[in-house]
């Protein structure tokens, strides 16, 4: 992945209500093996974050300025030293706001993947840990946490430039459980949620049981467009990419390829041409889990009604051909 342009600052803050200062770096960072290392490993962490929500920029204002500075860098009426320094004087100042917010590192790296620009930005914290030098001594070692990763967004620049009516160019991780924590962050980026994966991936798995149970398929038929639908849209997740429904559509029916797709607009579910993935309502829908007092037990969807049964008046679960494994420690057991 090139790096266009990639520079770091850092905004000292702690969560006791006291003033933040930032620290700016003068200068791009020199490209390098250790660069991109992190922003590959940096794209990992953000990409496995299931947390996450998609949007677009609110309209620019002096509430959201970002976008305005953002298109100037574009515009080259700014330079990538003097945008990342009024984004990051932009940041600290919304998080003077919130009592919760905690300093580290800015980074801002402009990169390409084929024909398509990003901007990844990330508030990055350090973490203690251990090496062995050269002299083969013990020493504590300092480095950057990314598996705590929360505070991070990433944009796509040419979906922006080049489809205005998107409402889904940008994705930043989300705060879990209904925490607030991360608003200052989505405030600095001026984005505004659109799509919900969630509930994008809910309607997606709503149409797929339409159109298999309209079309009256044979189960195994069901199961292989299941497996085949399951592996696209993890796929996607794991990438950080959305789900192509025409794409989509292929993988379930090599013979009819346009099949699936033509029945979503037909049917008028309203489903954008791309949608951002789910992985956890996808695994839901793949897969039957429960576990309750030491008991746990997990099974493919497909295998209700086949391996496995459920006698809802007798409230019980009858599972025919357990695995082999689980046979034989029984019949250990029982000697």
């Amino acid at each position: 992945m090139p790096i266009d342009n990639s520079i770091v600052h850092q905004i000292h803050k702690k969560p006791d209500g006291q003033p933040a200062s930032l620290t700016l770096r003068e200068a791009e960072l020199a490209n390098s093996d250790a660069l991109e290392q992190l922003l590959a490993g940096l794209i990992e962490a953000y990409n496995s974050k299931p947390n996450k929500a998609w949007g677009y920029f609110h309209e620019e204002s002096g509430a959201y300025p970002f976008s305005g500075w953002l298109q100037q860098l574009l515009d080259q009426e700014l330079d990538f030293v003097s945008f990342s320094a009024q984004a990051s004087e932009q940041l600290k100042t919304l998080m003077e706001a919130s009592n919760l917010a905690l300093g580290g590192h800015v980074l801002f790296i402009r990169y390409r993947q084929g024909m398509t620009a990003f901007l990844i930005i990330a508030l990055l914290h350090h973490t203690e840990g251990v090496t062995v030098t050269d002299q083969l001594d013990v020493a504590s070692a300092r480095h950057l946490d990314l598996g705590s990763l929360n505070m991070a967004a990433r944009i796509n620049l040419t979906e922006w430039k080049q489809n205005s009516a998107s409402k889904q160019y940008i994705s930043f991780i989300r705060g879990r459980s209904g925490k607030r924590v991360s608003d200052y962050f989505r405030d600095f980026i001026g984005c505004q949620e659109g799509p919900n994966p969630e509930t994008e991936t809910n309607t997606l798995l709503q149409a797929f049981q339409d159109y298999v149970g309209e079309a009256d398929m044979p189960g195994d038929d069901i199961k292989t467009k299941s497996k085949a639908m399951g592996g696209y849209v993890n796929g996607q997740a794991r990438q950080g990419e959305k789900v192509a429904l025409e794409e989509l559509s292929g993988l379930i029916d090599e013979e009819q390829p346009r099949a699936f797709y033509d029945y979503i607009r037909n049917k008028d579910y309203g489903l954008s041409p791309e949608i951002p993935p789910d992985k956890k309502t996808m695994n839901n829908f793949m897969r039957f889990y429960g576990k309750a007092d030491g008991l746990s037990i997990s099974f493919e969807a497909h295998l209700l009604g086949e391996r496995v049964e459920y006698d809802e008046g007798g409230d019980a679960l009858v599972i025919k051909h357990p695995p082999k494994g689980l046979v034989q420690q029984l019949r250990n057991k029982r000697r």
